[in-house]
């Protein structure tokens, strides 16, 4: 287990190292250069030499790539001359909230697909099954943003028992003081995330229903509840273990729509803000901040995987 263990630490730093390395390239392609995207087409060559120079952009390309190694570590982003403060302060004021949102939404998606998937795999190839099927490639197939409108025309417009707009709080607790401005937008990213993780939770189940301990458990006389709750669901949510870290790059995707459809102050707004106004440190900053995550969100998992999956201690005890 150490070596598997080891094995996705270096993975995990690997790939931290091409994000980095991908975010500085993108800095130096814009067009015009980074000085002239960050101060816009009215600037003289004197200003844009000026900027090159305090920023280290007039260096050779490796000791930038140090220097913007270094500024990462320091945890300097960048600077947003359009929201005129750095790009770690912008973040920081929004993303609590949006991971408050990806959190309910989540929980909410969980809660729902492992009995959905379990029904599912249960009864496999009757309505139940055809239902939640049909039902599943539905929302899966509609767009998001899509999903998001007609939930405001339902429950805003012919049913109005729900506000249109997320909350506007500045701080998390201001959000969650107006928890009828969140069911919408988490809903709206929760329904998607239903579908995918109720198929993965039916697959892995079905395929674990035909393994040879299921067949023991029943030839002991064990009631079918038991033999689905007790010994089958655990090894059937191994997948979803492994999904939930690997699904946060279409969490956040989902979020920039939601956000910017429900009015809702968190990181996916900013995003959508800053790629209108060009505003490229901001853009870069959110992408390094969300792949590092995804990064960290799959190797939590792999660990979670790791403990809870009694193959790779074995493989691990092996080795």
């Amino acid at each position: 287990m150490a070596r598997y263990l080891i094995t996705r630490l270096g993975q995990a730093l690997i790939v931290v190292v091409l994000v980095t390395v991908i975010a500085f390239l993108i800095l130096h392609l814009l067009p015009g250069g980074a000085a002239r995207a960050t101060l816009g087409k009215e600037a003289t060559l004197e200003q844009l030499a000026a900027f090159n120079h305090e920023m280290g952009y007039d260096r050779p390309l490796i000791q930038q790539y140090g220097m913007y190694v270094q500024r990462l570590l320091q945890g300097d982003l960048g600077y947003s001359y359009q929201l005129n403060q750095s790009v770690l302060e912008a973040i920081e004021q929004r993303l609590p909230k949006t991971m408050v949102l990806s959190l309910l939404s989540t929980l909410l998606a969980v809660v729902l697909a492992i009995p959905l998937g379990v029904l599912q795999a249960v009864r496999r190839n009757r309505w139940p099954d055809y239902a939640i099927t049909a039902l599943s490639l539905l929302a899966y197939a509609t767009p998001i943003f899509f999903l998001g409108l007609m939930m405001i025309i339902v429950f805003s417009q012919v049913w109005p028992i729900l506000p249109p707009e997320a909350p506007q709080g500045f701080t998390v607790a201001e959000v969650l003081a107006d928890p009828a401005g969140l069911v919408l937008p988490t809903a709206t990213l929760a329904i998607v995330t239903i579908a995918v993780y109720a198929r993965y939770v039916r697959s892995s189940m079905i395929d674990n229903l035909n393994e040879n301990y299921v067949r023991t458990a029943r030839s002991k006389g064990l009631s079918e509840r038991r033999v689905v709750l007790r010994h089958t669901l655990r090894n059937g949510l191994f997948p979803v273990i492994t999904l939930l870290g690997m699904y946060l790059p279409a969490l956040f995707s989902g979020a920039l729509v939601v956000e910017s459809l429900f009015n809702f102050p968190g990181m996916g707004q900013l995003f959508w803000q800053a790629a209108l106004k060009r505003d490229f440190p901001i853009l870069l900053g959110v992408t390094v901040i969300i792949s590092i995550a995804t990064v960290v969100g799959a190797l939590i998992a792999d660990l979670l995987y790791a403990t809870v999956d009694p193959r790779v201690r074995l493989r691990g005890s092996a080795t």
